[in-house]
C-alpha cells in the first residue's frame, strides 16, 4: 500500500489549497481525502477480507462527504471547480 509522502501532501495542498501551509482549507483537505480513499480502495480490491481497513475507508468517505456538503453551502462555485477538477460525480 503506497503512502503519502511528505512531497505528495505538499504538492496537493499547494495544488489545491494555494501554498504548502494552507492545509485547513476545505479544498485541500477533501483533495487529500480524495488521494487517501483512491489508495486504500486499490488496497481492498487486493484484499477483500480486509474488514478494519474498510472500516476507516467508509469513515473517510463519510468524512469527505460532510466536507463537500460544508463547501457546496459556503463556495458553490468553488465547489463545483473541485468536483470537476477531481472527477467526482460523474
Amino acid at each position: 500500500m503506497s503512502y503519502l509522502t511528505v512531497e505528495k501532501k505538499a504538492n496537493i495542498f499547494k495544488e489545491f489549497g494555494g501554498n504548502e501551509k494552507n492545509t485547513g482549507s476545505s479544498e485541500a483537505q477533501i483533495a487529500l481525502l480524495t488521494e487517501r480513499i483512491n489508495s486504500i480502495s486499490s488496497h481492498l480490491k487486493a484484499n477483500k477480507k480486509d474488514f478494519s481497513t474498510h472500516r476507516g475507508l467508509m469513515k473517510m468517505v463519510g468524512q469527505r462527504k460532510r466536507l463537500l456538503s460544508y463547501l457546496s453551502k459556503t463556495n458553490l462555485t468553488g465547489y463545483r471547480a473541485l468536483l470537476e477538477k477531481l472527477g467526482l460525480r460523474k
